[in-house]
Formats: structure tokens, C-alpha cells, sequence
């Protein structure tokens, strides 16, 4: 008996219907959740073959399998556009079971904007086909940024927002600091400008000798020309050049560009480290850490890593070299040679001891920082174990309050008042359940009774989750479906009276925690006792609630910032004779802002329905 009618009537139908032809297939949970994405060159045989034997499959693929409630597909044309569409849904949704970069938000890139006549160098995270040159990724923004103050002391480039004429009176500081040519003054012109930037390019790729060999025939041509100052100064140059090119090893007399990938993995982390080796020398490294790792072999591991950091690299070498095979080697070499724009990449694993030696020696690496890494999490873990203890001893409560929610309201005399729900878990934030309260029932500043009204708006929530629950399909809010370990209220007694009124309204007073924290003493306060809680000045049940409050506040005023601005920018429409929400709408429509409504021709604007020229003159008049 085929085992695949053993699942639901859903399921079948859709294993009956699968298409025999290359594709993407993503795997859903009863809440509608990706929870995997998978290519296949046969999408009904590899979808199919989940649901058969299931007992030959790894733990984790059974867990896979006893949470799938829904699948979908995608037929491309070739195994290749499978490959690339996989990467890109992996990227975009994150599935829990597939193996993925840790902490994958969007890694920073140095970006040259070669596309300017005077190009700047600036930070970004996000590479776009826009003529500039990318490099990277980093793993660390304060790297790169450090990478940057070294290289514009050698290679000077522009950082200010100025419109380069070349004729401005004067430069700015960074000229006198030696910092900046000042191509605004026209202390260097466009063409000699524009190689200075080229050395920096050619400096990030690691090719150092044109550089030198260039600077060094100018020095020359300088001296001879009696040209001491500049020679001088090219002289620097080369000095802080060797400084920086003396720390490059050299590790190999083939010129070819080739990235070294190694990996080690412990207790189900795995980090990966990869050295960057441009015309024989080692010119930088960087460690990735993967998640979704456990129970999957070396070979899939690395194979998922190619695939997505070379998505993302700016920057494709002739040589990859691998400690082990890659499963789908032969498509993921086709797409890395799509990537190189027509030039051959080699995948590699090394017979050569040069080479050996050079996956050891990042293997060692990899080892190394993950064990850096490891220490560092089981301290942070541990500090927030002991912060979460030390609040569960001294608020008296019955375990350590894993979920903490904290309130707080922002104001400005009562106009546009927001308040904000921020929520940490195992000690630390977790932005995804964060929500802004728009005040709708209270008139003016009273910031006890606008708690009330936010603290009644979560807990009637809560209450219709608890209604909703058994309802088939219907996907809970995280943010309000559950109850806190601990309620933290921005403020002293008077806060902490309105969220017990509200608790009490929904018999939870016996079920959640409450405490309200008082800025100026740094003092908690709890229901039915007279006197405050101090805890230790130094303590990390401290520094954690000052942390939540803090954040809490933050996450209050932007959202108050941007209401104001927004019933700022209405308001004068409102108050014109004759403009309602209707006309309001259509005007900031057509011409975006105030300042675009204001310069507009009357005739243009009486052109909306509804506004006679009459009217448009008005408005006009009224927003002078």
C-alpha cells in the first residue's frame, strides 16, 4: 500500500497533481508558514519521494515532514532557474529547516560611485546595478569602516554633499587635515581625481603592484622636475602603502584570484571562514555563521553556503577552493560562470600541499572562531539567565519571566499621543511582536488614562485569541496571544494603579506579574506593597529592565514623531474653508506637500474635481 494515502485528502491532492518538471516547491505549517524551499529537476518525483519511506530520512526531515500542511510549487524552464529562484526564496523567507546564513539581514558592501564625475566612498548593505563598484560582503560594518579611515589617509577621496565645481572659495576642514584634495577649489581636477579612486578599487581588489609601480614613476618624474613638495608627498604614500601591503602574506606565486572555503562545526553550529587571495596574497578573510545545520552533512552545508554568499558577493574569483565535494557541483559551477560574466570559474578541492595547506590553515580558523564565538554566546546567555534570576527574585516571582512586555506613552501636550508595547524574550528584543497604540479615546495629556486605553485594547485582544484559538486556519498574533511573564509600566504608582485596573477587568491580576518602574530613583513598584524595589546599581537585573524601559521609549517617540508629522501635514488643509478629507486626499495626491500645493498655479489646482478656481485662490491664500 503506497504510505502517501496514509496523509490528509490535501496533501494527496496536491502529490496528485504535482507537474513531472524542473521547479520550486515551498513547504508550509498549519499556520501558513514557509517552513522549507527545495528545487528539483522533477518537481512530482522529489515532492513525492518526502512522503515515501519516511523512516530512511533523518530526524530532522521527519519533523519536516510531520509539520507540512500545505505545499506550493513554481515550474520554471531549466534546473538553473530552479538553482537561482531557490536562493532568492531561501533569502526573502528564511525557512527553519533549510540551512541559511545567520543573521542575514544584509551584509555591508563598500561602494565606489564610480558612476559621479567626482566619486565618493560610503557604506551601504545593499549592492544595485547603478554603474558603482561594490565590494564585500563584510561580516562587520566597524571593519569596513575601519578599512576605510586607513585607506583615505592613502588614497584622500571626497565624503562631503558638496556640488563639485571647482569654485568654491574655500575647502572644508578635512583639506587641511590632508584628508580631502579639494577638487571643490580645484585643487585637483577631474582625471586626477578619478585615479586616486581607481588605486582604492584596485587597492580593495588586492592588487597593490600597478599602484606602487604607477606612484613610483611619478615620485620619480617629480624629483626630476624639481617637483620636491609633490614628491614628498607621493613619498608618504608609498611608506603607508608598504605599511599595509607588509601585513598581506604572501601565499601562493600563482597570480590566480581564488576564495579558500573551510568550516568547522560543534554541538550543531557551523561557521564557515573564507580567505580572500588576490594575485597570490591573502588580503583578507571573513567567518559566516549558518543556521539549520543540524543533522545535515558537510557536503550540503557547503554547498547551500556557495550558493548564497556568492549570491551576494560583488566579486567572483577564477578559483574556489573547496576541503570536500559540493552536492549539484556541475549546476552550481553554471551559475557561478553565469555570475563571472562569461569567464570560467573553477570549483576546486586541492591535491596540490600549497593548497592543502591553505584549507588547513582556514579549517584551523574556522575552529578557532567558532569556539570565540561559542564562549561569547554561552556568556551572553548567561548574563541574561542571570538578569532574568535576579528580577524573579526580587519581584517574588514564581519562575524567571522569559516574555517581558513593557508600555510606555508618548505625548506632546496631548496631540498625536502613541503609546508603544515592546517585548523581550529569554532577554533580549523581539521586534517582530512590537506594536504602536494610536490614543483614540482620550482628550488632551493624561498619560495614566492613555496606559488604561492601551492596556485594555492588548488584553481584549488577548481575550479574542483565547475565542479565536479553535478556529481551523486562523494564524494567532504572537504580540497578543500570549501572556507576559512580567508586565513592566513606564512610571511609579499611577501607571502601575491603571494596569491593575486592567487586569483585574480581566480576572489576570493572579496570572501576569505587574511592576512599574519609576524613572528618577531607577525604583520598581508593585501591587499591594507599600515601599519600592531597589535592585543592585550594578546588577544585570537592572541593567535588563532599564534596557526594555529605554527601548520601549524609544520605539513611543518615533512612532509619535511620525504621527505628528503626519497631522501636521494635514492640518492646515483642514482648518481651509471648504476642504475635507476627500479634497485633502486628492490634493496631497497630485502635488506630494504643503510646498507643492503652495507652488502650484491656482488654475491647476482648481483642475480636481470638486475645487472651483475660487476655491484653489483660497487655498493658496490661506497656506501663505
Amino acid at each position: 500500500m503506497n504510505k502517501a494515502l496514509q496523509w490528509n485528502d490535501h496533501i494527496q491532492q496536491i502529490l496528485d497533481t504535482l507537474p513531472d518538471k524542473p521547479g520550486c516547491y515551498l513547504m508550509k505549517d498549519a499556520g501558513g508558514k514557509i517552513i522549507y524551499v527545495g528545487k528539483a529537476i522533477n518537481l512530482r518525483n522529489r515532492v513525492r519521494s518526502y512522503f515515501h519511506n519516511t523512516s530512511q530520512y533523518e530526524p530532522k526531515t521527519r519533523r519536516l515532514v510531520r509539520e507540512i500542511a500545505d505545499i506550493e510549487w513554481i515550474v520554471v524552464g531549466s534546473e538553473l532557474e530552479a538553482l537561482i529562484l531557490e536562493m532568492n526564496l531561501i533569502k526573502r523567507h528564511k525557512p527553519r529547516f533549510n540551512v541559511r546564513l545567520k543573521d542575514d539581514k544584509r551584509y555591508p558592501y563598500i561602494k565606489v560611485h564610480w558612476q559621479d564625475p567626482f566619486p565618493k566612498v560610503t557604506v551601504t548593505r545593499q549592492m544595485a546595478d547603478d554603474g558603482a563598484r561594490y565590494f564585500g560582503p563584510y561580516t562587520s560594518v566597524w571593519a569596513v569602516h575601519q578599512t576605510l579611515d586607513l585607506l583615505r589617509k592613502i588614497f584622500p577621496y571626497l565624503t562631503c554633499n558638496r556640488d563639485i565645481t571647482g569654485k568654491d572659495s574655500r575647502a572644508c576642514l578635512y583639506y587641511d587635515i590632508k584628508l580631502c584634495t579639494a577638487p571643490c577649489i580645484g585643487g585637483i581636477n577631474q582625471e586626477d581625481y578619478r585615479q586616486i579612486v581607481d588605486d582604492l578599487c584596485q587597492f580593495l581588489e588586492g592588487r597593490t603592484q600597478p599602484v606602487v609601480d604607477r606612484l613610483s614613476k611619478e615620485m620619480e618624474k617629480a624629483a626630476q622636475e624639481l617637483q620636491y613638495e609633490k614628491a614628498a608627498v607621493i613619498r608618504d604614500q608609498l611608506n603607508a602603502i608598504d605599511k599595509v601591503v607588509e601585513r598581506q602574506k604572501v601565499v601562493s606565486s600563482d597570480q590566480t584570484d581564488s576564495d579558500v572555503i573551510a568550516m568547522a562545526r560543534s554541538d550543531g553550529e557551523a561557521c564557515v571562514q573564507v580567505f580572500f587571495i588576490r594575485s597570490g596574497k591573502l588580503i583578507g578573510r571573513e567567518y559566516f555563521v549558518l543556521e539549520g545545520t543540524e543533522e545535515e552533512n558537510d557536503e550540503e552545508i557547503l554547498s547551500e553556503f556557495v550558493k548564497q554568499f556568492y549570491a551576494q558577493a560583488a566579486f567572483v574569483p577564477e578559483k574556489v577552493l573547496l576541503p570536500k565535494e559540493l552536492l549539484e557541483a556541475q549546476i552550481i559551477n553554471q551559475w557561478l560562470n553565469s555570475r563571472k560574466s562569461g569567464d570560467k570559474v573553477e570549483i576546486t578541492i586541492p591535491h596540490q600541499e600549497l593548497s592543502k595547506d591553505l584549507i588547513a590553515m582556514a579549517t584551523e580558523n574556522a575552529v578557532e572562531t567558532l569556539n570565540a564565538l561559542k564562549t561569547r554566546w554561552e556568556s551572553d546567555k548567561n548574563r541574561q539567565v542571570g538578569a532574568l534570576t535576579e528580577l524573579q527574585e526580587a519581584l517574588n516571582l514564581p519562575e524567571p519571566p522569559n516574555r517581558i512586555e513593557c508600555y510606555d506613552i508618548s505625548t506632546t501636550q496631548g496631540v498625536a499621543s502613541v503609546g508603544s508595547m515592546v517585548v523581550f524574550e529569554q532577554g533580549t528584543p523581539n521586534k517582530k511582536l512590537y506594536r504602536r497604540f494610536n490614543i483614540k479615546t482620550v482628550l488632551g495629556q493624561d498619560d495614566f488614562a492613555s496606559m488604561e486605553e492601551v492596556l485594555f485594547r492588548r488584553f481584549r485582544r488577548w481575550k479574542a485569541s483565547q475565542e479565536e484559538k479553535d478556529q481551523v486556519g486562523k494564524k494567532p498574533d504572537l504580540s497578543f496571544s500570549v501572556l507576559p511573564d512580567l508586565l513592566l509600566v513606564d512610571g511609579g504608582k499611577g501607571q502601575l494603579s491603571r494596569a491593575v485596573k486592567v487586569l483585574e477587568a480581566y480576572n489576570l491580576l493572579d496570572r501576569v506579574p505587574v511592576a512599574g518602574l519609576a524613572k528618577q530613583e531607577e525604583e520598581l513598584f508593585v501591587p499591594e506593597k507599600h515601599e519600592s524595589i531597589f535592585l543592585d546599581r550594578h546588577s544585570q537585573g537592572l541593567y535588563l529592565i532599564q534596557r526594555i524601559r529605554d527601548e520601549a521609549h524609544r520605539f513611543a517617540i518615533t512612532a509619535h514623531r511620525k504621527r505628528r508629522q503626519k497631522q501636521g501635514l494635514a492640518s492646515r488643509l483642514d482648518v481651509i474653508p471648504g476642504i475635507g478629507p476627500a479634497r485633502r486626499r486628492a490634493l496631497l495626491k497630485k502635488f506630494g506637500s504643503i510646498e507643492g500645493i503652495k507652488e502650484a498655479p491656482a488654475e491647476e489646482i482648481a483642475e480636481l474635481k470638486g475645487i472651483t478656481i475660487d476655491l484653489a485662490q483660497s487655498i493658496k491664500l490661506q497656506l501663505e
